[in-house]
């Protein structure tokens, strides 16, 4: 992705890429159970997928150790433009906290988003990095769930994501949308921006029920073509002037 596209999708809200997902057919693109835990803060990046599995002792002893972990080894492939997304078993179980995250901030990692908690919540919030979850937890991970598998497809919110997936969170939501819709999303969101611009400018000089031009129908989609024509005679009267 260029700078400038990067700019510009940075720049729209969870609503606005979901709004154009939707246009597009993708209905379920919200990870549902996952918010900013941190009021402003705004994540933005490829997803670095992290999945955990219900735990056993036989697959902890094959389970690779130390440095080699899963959960670590996803540590590592993050970084700026990165954000690790990890699948929990649920709402409540830690994903990690203070320490293990303290290498996504050496790493200056985009940023965390989970279906799951997290643990440490003063140590979390001096790291001033965007955090996107259920909750914090003071449960512990380990003898509930194991990190099992890095950039797998994985199940988050009840959301497929995939390895390089583009993550967009703000206080609203968290939403997942492919690389190969980027520019198709911002066409659509740029349109639908005017559009509800001028629909509220609309009701506002006129009051009446939204429910004239939204939903948008072919109202909407008339008055938008009249705006776009006056427009038009507009700007080829200030060039000929």
């Amino acid at each position: 992705m260029t700078s400038q596209l990067e700019k510009k999708i940075k720049s729209f809200s969870s609503q606005n890429i979901i709004d154009a997902m939707s246009v597009l057919g993708w209905d379920q693109t919200m990870i549902h159970g996952s918010r900013s835990l941190f009021k402003g803060k705004k994540i933005f990046g490829e997803a670095v997928t992290l999945r955990f599995v219900h735990f056993r002792k036989d697959l902890l002893e094959d389970l690779p150790k130390k440095h080699e972990s899963p959960e670590y080894k996803a540590f590592e492939l993050c970084g700026p433009g990165k954000v690790l997304v990890a699948s929990s078993l649920g709402p409540w179980e830690s994903i990690g906290g203070d320490i293990k995250f303290l290498r996504l901030f050496q790493k200056k990692a985009a940023g965390i988003v989970t279906d799951g908690s997290v643990r440490d919540s003063k140590a979390l919030e001096k790291y001033n990095f965007p955090i996107f979850a259920h909750s914090f937890t003071s449960k512990q991970g380990p003898g509930i769930m194991l990190p099992f598998s890095v950039n797998d497809n994985i199940n988050c919110g009840g959301i497929l994501v995939r390895p390089g997936d583009y993550i967009l969170g703000d206080d609203d939501g968290v939403v997942v949308f492919p690389k190969i819709l980027v520019n198709e999303i911002i066409t659509i969101t740029e349109e639908r921006e005017e559009i509800e611009i001028m629909v509220k400018n609309e009701l506002t000089k006129n009051p009446e029920s939204p429910g004239k031009y939204y939903p948008f129908n072919d109202d909407t989609y008339k008055l938008y073509e009249e705006l776009k024509k006056n427009q038009k005679q507009k700007n080829n009267f200030t060039a000929g002037e």
